[in-house]
């Protein structure tokens, strides 16, 4: 896996714990393996200490402990875990898409098709880096039209503890996605506040189950439990 270019970045430590966080879920980094510091400085080109504030905040996260003397180990990563992520993202999201519904503008709605519009040619085009990207841009777009700073804020901390960059290489997800995104969209034209939660709940839910699947499949969780997601799809 390649290194992105780090050197000129703003907020490096955020940068380096999405990197180091895609590393785990992808299985580069497998439990047990201890992510070293001044390796990982060199590897991509910066100073330790953004990389030290990195590992810090992973280590908040639980996706890695620090030991005495030996440095950053990688935890395991849990199917209920997973599961227990999912299943917050459902509720405040849905939330979220129900205040949305109520106090979106027109210049917002506008703007979220023109997002949906250009996720829909990334998937089309397997284009993972930005589907990753204009899907964030999609879900906090329907968060700032919600008007509720310290919900989104919630969000926006929960959504650092999801896989979102394993989504796009999930068979069959793309497709459920956009589904979903359209549904959401739709709900929200109608500015139909309970559409829009059952909307947006189920789509965060959905990826539970996959996403456990195919981590699993990959090695990364170990098969021991499959926690199945609180929300469920209606019909």
């Amino acid at each position: 896996m390649a290194s992105p270019d780090f050197a000129a970045r703003p907020q490096l430590s955020d940068d380096v714990a999405r990197y180091v966080r895609r590393r785990i879920f992808d299985g580069a980094y497998p439990a047990g393996q201890y992510v070293r510091l001044d390796q990982l400085a060199e590897e991509l080109g910066i100073s330790v200490t953004p990389v030290r504030e990195a590992l810090f905040a992973l280590r908040a996260e639980g996706l890695i402990a620090q030991q005495p003397r030996r440095g950053f180990v990688v935890l395991p990563v849990t199917g209920r875990d997973l599961a227990d992520v999912a299943n917050v993202q459902a509720h405040v999201g849905g939330e979220l898409a129900a205040r949305a519904a109520l106090n979106i503008t027109d210049d917002q709605l506008r703007e979220l098709n023109e997002i949906q519009t250009e996720l829909e040619q990334a998937y089309a085009g397997a284009d993972e880096e930005r589907t990753v990207r204009l899907n964030h841009e999609f879900h906090r777009g329907i968060n700032v039209a919600a008007d509720s700073p310290k919900l989104a804020q919630l969000m926006s901390q929960i959504t650092r503890y999801a896989a979102e960059s394993v989504f796009p290489s999930i068979e069959g997800w793309p497709a459920q996605s956009v589904r979903d995104h359209r549904r959401v969209l739709s709900a929200l034209v109608k500015r139909d506040e309970e559409l829009a939660r059952a909307a947006m709940s189920e789509h965060l839910a959905a990826g539970a189950v996959p996403l456990i699947e195919h981590l699993i499949a990959r090695g990364v969780v170990a098969e021991e439990s499959r926690p199945v997601p609180c929300a469920r799809r209606r019909g």
